[in-house]
């Protein structure tokens, strides 16, 4: 986290683009916040003004329909003011309750259209975890923008209506000749002194709120890192609840967990006092500069500098006044502390996105007539200085059923990454039709790639949503790709077909499924979206052996005209293929068919071929001796 010291203009543009930032998530928070405020902090002047014309009518003995009518107007503008809060106070309520809401859909769209790397960067990742602590915890952020809003207007609001209240009282003079403190009273030194006193009031406020503040944050640092240890453990309570149960975990958890929460607490009882001590004092200082201000005041309302509907009034205005600087300068030292974490948020926002977008349209092609061709590909993972792929060559034809097989970490799936552009080739190229991918725009490139990934996510949505991956989806489409799929038998049992909630997150009669039910979902949906290639990265890999078969048997016709790419370590799944292509280390060292491959008695493939194979029918002789 920065933490550098930063200039007064430095602190204010943080802050200016935290506002900025939460006019953006919502454009009418703001405006209803202002409205609202001042709405609410105009009554109190009103009446504070009126009652100084009734209290002096009185005192003089006016007409008592004069009474009458500023008693009417008063209470007509008090019912006005009310109603119009009221109405305002309605539609604020719902923008203020959704704004958090709107803050996580703020972050999901600055994650959607981050540089995908960042996303697999650990230091990012943690990054972003600290932005959720700071703001859970005591929300540190955007958040906290949003919340000192409304105190910050009524405080400039209040602020001006004061000063200009009390802007009579200083320049107000009693005729007569006076002698001792009430001459002093009368004389423009008197008015000099109390702005000087008001002033040093003021700055000795700033440094006590600086201080309190400071003392706050650093107790909010301390409850985040303990509110850190509590949700992990809590976390792990329900996502993990079987493996705590069968391995009896809960007594070193909960041991773990004690240690994480142990603070010193001596330390933690003197940053509580820290705040309430410095409190204190700028509590003493506004109570002395009040009682100071009301005998200046009752002195000057006694020389007959004003009426004693003036005195009310510059009483009421003088406090309201010194209260609303203290607090816009500890909102001020506030916010100031609260830039630490506006920085951290804009330093994860502005992470450089440094992909090329490219400019040149991707032909649609009735026919699918697509070729991939990566020409002498190197790739390194930003941060490492090893290739996860070397001088890699290899052309996708038009419809081609390609498997890749290899150990882990032998670049299958790297290779994958660099197909749909979630990186580039550190050196070489890969083109579409000849032309550097590089060249396409990069989302119309993407588009012509559907793909089942190993760590594939499903979500908490109708099934037909989830399958065309929209609100809006084709009944008839979803339902036919998810039988290809083989989800067929499951769907029929649906009550609610494509309308079910999968899980319970938010449906009381969603559905749990079951890991080789997503996978057949997950490939439902990438053919759903009829992309020219479909790669599938293990996507039977939780599927029984039957299900797996009847995929593999039908997987022509289920992948129809489009060209399919199939990832797995399970290499009798790869026979149905036209070619194969295998991985070891980073580097392409065969390619062939089934049958060619197993030919070479000295090839990768033969040899990982004959070590499942001894598997299986190790496993075949086992269970035939225990039956």
């Amino acid at each position: 986290m920065n933490n550098k010291k930063r200039t007064f203009k430095e602190e204010l543009k943080l802050m200016a683009r935290g506002f900025k930032i939460l006019h953006s998530i919502d454009k009418f928070y703001i405006q209803m916040t202002i409205i609202k405020e001042i709405a609410g902090e105009i009554l109190p002047f009103v009446n504070l003004y009126m009652s100084a014309l009734i209290i002096t009518a009185i005192a003089k003995s006016e007409d008592f329909k004069k009474l009458l009518i500023y008693a009417l107007l008063t209470v007509s503008i008090n019912l006005s003011v009310k109603v119009i809060q009221n109405l305002i106070t309605r539609k604020y309520n719902i923008h203020d309750r959704a704004l958090w809401n709107k803050l996580y859909a703020f972050y999901a769209d600055v994650n959607n259209n981050m540089q995908y790397e960042h996303l697999e960067n650990p230091d990012v990742y943690s990054h972003r975890h600290r932005i959720d602590q700071n703001q859970n915890s005591g929300g540190g952020g955007i958040m906290r923008i949003a919340w000192r809003l409304a105190t910050i207007v009524r405080n400039i609001f209040s602020l001006i209506c004061a000063a200009s209240l009390t802007a009579g009282m200083f320049i107000t003079q009693a005729d007569g000749n006076f002698i001792g403190i009430f001459a002093f009273v009368n004389s423009p030194i008197s008015v000099i002194i109390i702005i000087f006193m008001i002033i040093l009031n003021t700055v000795v406020s700033i440094m006590c709120e600086k201080k309190q503040s400071q003392g706050e944050f650093k107790q909010m640092a301390v409850w985040s890192e303990r509110n850190k240890a509590y949700w992990y453990y809590q976390d792990l309570k329900y996502t993990y609840g079987m493996d705590i149960r069968l391995f009896k975990q809960k007594t070193v958890i909960l041991e773990e967990n004690e240690k994480q929460l142990l603070v010193d607490d001596e330390n933690l009882r003197s940053i509580n006092k820290l705040p309430y001590k410095y409190s204190r004092i700028r509590q003493l200082l506004s109570a002395s500069m009040n009682i100071i201000l009301y005998l200046y005041v009752a002195a000057k309302a006694y020389i007959g500098a004003f009426e004693i509907g003036g005195f009310v009034m510059y009483t009421g205005a003088i406090w309201r006044f010194i209260e609303s600087v203290s607090n816009l300068l500890g909102l001020y030292s506030d916010l100031q502390n609260n830039n630490i974490y506006l920085q951290d948020i804009f330093d994860y926002v502005d992470l450089p996105n440094n992909m090329y977008k490219g400019s040149l349209s991707v032909e649609k092609r009735d026919d699918n007539e697509y070729e991939i061709e990566f020409k002498n590909v190197s790739f390194k993972y930003p941060g490492t200085e090893t290739y996860s792929l070397k001088n890699f060559n290899l052309k996708i034809n038009i419809g081609q059923r390609m498997a890749v097989v290899g150990m882990n970490g032998s670049g299958k799936t790297t290779m994958i990454k660099l197909l749909c552009r979630l990186y580039d080739p550190t050196e070489g190229e890969i083109t579409l039709n000849g032309i550097d991918i590089k060249k396409y725009k990069y989302d119309e490139y993407m588009g012509i790639f559907s793909v089942v990934f190993q760590d594939f996510k499903l979500f908490s949505f109708t099934l037909g949503q989830n399958v065309a991956s929209s609100v809006e989806y084709d009944a008839d489409r979803a339902e036919q790709y998810l039988k290809k799929s083989g989800f067929g038998d499951r769907f029929e049992s649906l009550p609610k077909g494509l309308e079910t909630a999968l899980y319970r997150d938010f449906e009381d009669d969603g559905v749990e499924i079951s890991g080789g039910e997503a996978q057949k979902i997950a490939l439902a949906r990438a053919l759903y979206k009829d992309a020219p290639f479909i790669v599938l990265d293990e996507p039977t890999a939780a599927l029984d052996p039957i299900a797996e078969f009847e995929i593999y048997s039908k997987f022509n016709e289920i992948v129809e005209d489009k060209t399919a790419i199939y990832i797995s370590h399970r290499l009798s799944s790869c026979r149905f293929c036209d070619y194969i292509a295998v991985f070891h280390e980073g580097e392409l060292i065969q390619r062939g068919n089934h049958d060619t491959l197993i030919a070479d008695e000295r090839g990768k493939y033969h040899e990982l071929w004959n070590a499942q194979a001894q598997y299986y029918q190790e496993n075949s002789e086992t269970a035939s001796a225990t039956t």
